[in-house]
């Protein structure tokens, strides 16, 4: 039998993938190695804190505003399948979130098939081919692959081998008990180690050739988060620990035990340092595991070989029919928005799925019909920027379409800004709705008030505002012709009339007025 679509992965994008497929009816199939679903939450993060955040008291009742504050439900149109009624947490347990996800799959009927590690991928004229480790070979005419990045990034590091790896090592601060230990890795999981440790390792020492990046400052999620920066207390306030910066050259074992790394400093006048430590640990994050494709279908990879490269689409670049979907998909978005992380990539294999829908079903984007006039056309951008969830949380990554043809507006919702530039919704004309930060946003402190910034609610210096605020785009025939900034505002509410509503239908009305007959794309 050949499915339409074959999805390797059942963790929270094929989950959301399935359940889409499956309440419209068609035909495919999860494949998933674990005898559950979401299996990478069994073992990470080690510690088991997420660092996803499940704001459960809003003061809302819209559903789809609350979903900016919740970061790991999946959507669904059951409102019992909402995370928060899981845990009260707003930085959850990994478990919870397990069992989230079984109860997700049970309830939305999502038809995976358990404990099926697929091991080979092939593709003939007839589509994919994907074999499991029991012998048996699925088949399908599209393939999806959500199987996330699941395996640790090694680097080329000399005696890289003799160091301890975040997948396997003790996560009980005991067994560190008076040891000098070196941590690989300035990211989430390298401090979220170097946390457990403080009470019982004698030394930790951080290092990485890059500086540490605060998710504050730069609004890239995966940066480091405040939840695992205690460590940096205790660096600067002389508790014994340290955060180096510089390469790790070379990682050698003692005959009396422990080891000596050799190490080369970034910013110091001493080049290189040898160190002696009782323990190597590397944090140094995960990337995709291609091996499972054999040369009739591999894809390209991208960013150190860590990702898979897609077009606007979610598809290979190399491979057509073979798209990606969830964590994979940061590679179009890499430390910029949210695609590696539930909250964004719902979002996206929500878009993946109307893509699917459109090249494969001839069923169009969905849309609502609006009055092509300045009035109805300003009404439903204010109404959607002030509660819609996905522009939040897939910041200058996806963003709502308005296009006009034959004196009616279609209004698109959650249209990647990528795939609309490539032509995905047609030419013409379009305004596109996004919410953005500044162009130079992460490159200030933002919490020195020496540094001037735009006023809140100033709609004339809108343009230079930093903060999070809607941008409304006009494109002709594919290109940008116009740009407009609402204002930003302390509690990101853009309704007021003369600062954010009427400017905007002014820029509308300006932008209708150059609308040719019976341009743009239908709904």
């Amino acid at each position: 039998m050949t499915h339409d679509y074959l999805i390797i992965g059942a963790g929270p994008a094929g989950l959301q993938l399935g359940a889409s497929l499956e309440r419209d009816g068609h035909d495919y199939v999860v494949l998933e190695a674990g005898a559950e679903p979401g299996s990478f939450f069994r073992s990470y993060p080690r510690h088991r804190k997420l660092i996803s955040i499940n704001k459960v008291h809003t003061g809302s009742d819209d559903p789809e505003f609350n979903l900016r504050m919740d970061w790991n439900s999946l959507l669904s149109d059951d409102p019992d399948l909402l995370f928060s009624r899981y845990s009260q947490r707003y930085f959850p347990a990994a478990d919870d979130l397990l069992r989230y996800l079984a109860d997700f799959a049970r309830a939305t009927g999502v038809r995976v098939c358990y404990q099926t590690r697929v091991v080979r991928i092939s593709r003939d004229s007839g589509g994919f081919h994907a074999l499991d480790a029991d012998g048996h070979t699925w088949r399908g005419r599209r393939l999806i692959v959500a199987t996330g990045v699941s395996q640790l990034y090694v680097p080329a590091i000399d005696g890289i081998e003799n160091a301890e790896r975040y997948d396997t090592v003790s996560v009980d601060p005991a067994d560190f008990v008076n040891q000098r230990v070196m941590i690989i890795g300035k990211g989430n999981s390298g401090f979220e180690t170097a946390d457990a440790l403080m009470e019982t390792a004698a030394v930790v020492h951080l290092a990485g050739p890059r500086s540490v990046r605060f998710a504050w400052q730069s609004h890239y999620v995966g940066h480091l988060r405040a939840v695992n920066n205690n460590f940096l207390d205790t660096y600067q306030l002389k508790s014994q620990n340290a955060v180096l910066d510089g390469t790790v050259e070379s990682i050698h074992r003692q005959p009396e035990g422990g080891y000596l790394v050799r190490f080369r400093y970034a910013r110091s006048a001493e080049a290189i340092r040898e160190i002696r430590y009782d323990r190597v640990i590397a944090c140094t994050g995960f990337r995709f595991d291609a091996s499972i494709f054999d040369e009739s279908c591999r894809p390209r990879l991208v960013i150190d070989d860590r990702f898979p490269e897609q077009t606007p689409a979610y598809e290979s670049t190399t491979v057509p029919d073979l798209y990606f979907a969830g964590t994979l998909t940061q590679q179009r978005d890499f430390k910029r928005s949210t695609s590696g992380f539930i909250h964004g990539f719902r979002y996206g294999v929500r878009a993946l799925h109307r893509i699917l829908a459109s090249r494969y079903h001839d069923t169009q984007w969905p849309t609502a019909r609006l009055e092509a006039t300045p009035e109805a056309i300003t009404d439903a951008i204010i109404a959607r920027v002030n509660r819609s969830s996905a522009l939040w949380q897939q910041f200058g990554v996806l963003g709502d379409v308005v296009t006009v043809r034959d004196d009616t507006a279609y209004y698109h919702e959650e249209v990647p800004m990528a795939y609309l530039a490539d032509g995905g919704l047609g030419g013409g004309w379009a305004l596109a709705v996004t919410l953005e930060y500044g162009p130079d946003h992460d490159s200030v402190d933002p919490f020195d008030i020496s540094v001037p910034r735009v006023a809140e609610n100033d709609a004339h210096g809108a343009h230079r505002a930093t903060y999070l605020h809607p941008v409304v785009r006009h494109h002709r025939d594919g290109q940008v012709v116009a740009v407009h900034h609402l204002a930003e505002n302390l509690e990101n509410e853009w309704n007021l009339p003369t600062v954010h509503q009427q400017p905007l239908a002014v820029f509308v009305k300006e932008s209708l007025a150059g609308v040719a007959p019976a341009a743009g794309a239908a709904g």
